[in-house]
């Protein structure tokens, strides 16, 4: 990790909730920087980190089984503030004293609680006699406070729904403020990170921006650096960013392996030669990849072959610049939080991530990773801090296989080029619907079926496609987005009758889960 030890910081140690990066997110867009670690974690590395607050999370065991996961003692012997959320609040009861029992009943999903007092996690938010809406997901509640605590609010299944030591600054909540489900969430933690901690919300795009440059600067020094451009908002972002660090030491390769959106190569090219003036070397390798891809329906095989041919082309193109010390990556904080096991365990590995289909073993360049403290939406916003045009830092997530991967079946390069035409369609009317941006990711589907159709006076026997369009926060979840069918018959009919080789067109309702995004 970077050392940012000029800002105000929080720590927030996981139990396995699965919203836990929810809480990181919330902090940090309150202006405070903070990061995620396994409840694991030293004392010595957490006094280290020298935190002005500690955020307990949630997670999945009970407080009542023997060998169920604890904070380190240390947190609540620093004299700082603690929040405790959920399983959080019950083992900070726990181990201060205090009594968690089993509910009668279980409480998932809205519920409500009342406000019987006031306290610093209220202020200005909750007022003393009101029932406010909350999200909660427990079976387990705290039956009995701990010496020093009193009750703020209660709820139906959580009798100390939210409970303060003012003494001590110790505060604990059983519901989620870090989901959208909880209408004042963030401003009950903001309450905390600002109000109670203290924190002065100094986590600017712009500071984190000049520090990331002198960073790259004194790590790379007079060397070279070569960057794998993929047109995506991280690799975009982390080459503008190391661009204006260093300038003519970055090389940006950008291999086209022809199953890419319609235009998108010539607007990499555009935006990075012409707009940043950033070197940049354009291999257009569609007919080794389209040629590999013959005969190939496997979606993991696909997958497997456009990575493996990535890395050859990747490297064929460094050697021919030669010389080049560092290789550049768009990593990101998710791929390198610490995570804990579903059943609350500690962590075995931290997640291994690259960017370019899998790094050579024997690699001797070095990794400059300057995004790796950042989440995506703070990524976007570092992009468009350095001036990037929206058109990529407002991208839809595009997965690494590009097109490949929404062929089912065998891809050729006339299947691609249908796709291409229908996908451009369906994203253009987004845009002009004034859409886009209500959008988490939309794209075309060429399904490897031929349907019976009428065009004109002549029978048809062509594809059929589906429209994929969903909301989502992180991708782990999503919902579809209800278009009307205005919308829908408008792309549908566009579609028919400027693509040849479709005659028919679906949309895609199904959610994550049971679905995925992507349909390979």
């Amino acid at each position: 990790m970077a050392d940012l030890s000029s800002h105000d910081r929080i720590l927030i140690l996981d139990f396995g909730s699965q919203v836990t990066q929810l809480i990181a997110r919330r902090v940090r867009e309150s202006g405070v920087y903070c990061e995620v670690w396994p409840f694991t974690a030293d004392a010595a590395r957490i006094q280290s980190f020298a935190p002005k607050g500690i955020i307990l999370s949630g997670g999945p065991a009970s407080v009542a089984e023997e060998g169920s996961p604890r904070a380190p003692q240390v947190v609540f012997g620093m004299d700082i503030p603690v929040l405790g959320i959920c399983y959080g609040q019950q083992t900070m009861c726990a181990q201060l004293g205090g009594t968690v029992a089993r509910g009668d009943h279980q409480e998932y999903g809205r519920a409500y609680v009342e406000v019987r007092e006031a306290c610093a996690l209220t202020r200005d938010v909750w007022s003393p006699g009101a029932r406010e809406q909350v999200w909660m997901s427990h079976g387990d509640y705290v039956s009995e406070l701990p010496e020093g605590f009193r009750i703020v609010a209660t709820s139906e299944g959580s009798p100390l729904a939210m409970i303060a030591d003012d003494a001590r600054h110790f505060y604990g909540i059983q519901f989620h403020p870090e989901v959208v489900h909880t209408p004042h969430g963030a401003q009950l933690l903001r309450n905390f990170t600002h109000g109670v901690c203290g924190c002065g919300g100094d986590w600017t795009m712009a500071a984190f921006r000049a520090e990331a440059i002198a960073r790259i600067r004194a790590q790379v020094g007079e060397g070279r650096v070569v960057c794998g451009l993929s047109g995506g908002v991280d690799s975009s972002v982390a080459a503008v960013l190391i661009h204006e660090a260093i300038g003519d030491q970055l090389t940006c390769i950008f291999v086209d392996h022809g199953v890419m959106r319609a235009g998108e190569a010539e607007q990499v090219i555009r935006t990075f030669r012409d707009r940043f003036n950033i070197k940049l070397v354009h291999r257009d390798a569609s007919d080794l990849f389209l040629g590999q891809l013959e005969g190939v329906t496997d979606p993991e095989k696909k997958r497997k072959t456009i990575g493996r041919l990535f890395i050859e082309v990747f490297e064929e193109e460094q050697a021919k610049i030669g010389g080049a010390e560092f290789l550049a990556q768009g990593t990101l904080y998710p791929d390198v939080i610490e995570s804990v096991s579903a059943t609350g365990g500690p962590s075995v590995t931290i997640k291994s991530h690259h960017n370019v289909g899998g790094l050579p073993e024997d690699m001797r360049m070095r990794l400059v990773e300057p995004l790796r403290d950042l989440f995506k939406d703070e990524v976007r916003a570092l992009g468009r801090e350095l001036g990037m045009p929206e058109e990529i830092v407002g991208r839809h997530p595009f997965p690494g296989p590009g097109l490949a991967i929404r062929i089912p079946g065998e891809v050729t390069r006339e299947k691609v080029q249908i796709l291409q035409k229908a996908d451009s369609i369906f994203l253009e009317e987004i845009r002009a619907a004034g859409l886009y941006d209500a959008i988490w990711q939309a794209f075309t589907v060429l399904l490897p079926v031929r349907t019976v159709g009428v065009m004109g006076d002549g029978r048809t026997y062509d594809q059929a496609c589906a429209l994929r369009a969903v909301t989502s926060t992180d991708g782990m979840t999503a919902d579809v987005y209800p278009f009307t069918m205005e919308f829908l018959t408008r792309v549908a009919g566009r579609i028919v009758n400027e693509v040849r080789g479709i005659n028919r067109v679906t949309y895609d309702i199904t959610s994550k889960p049971p679905g995925t995004i992507e349909w390979e």
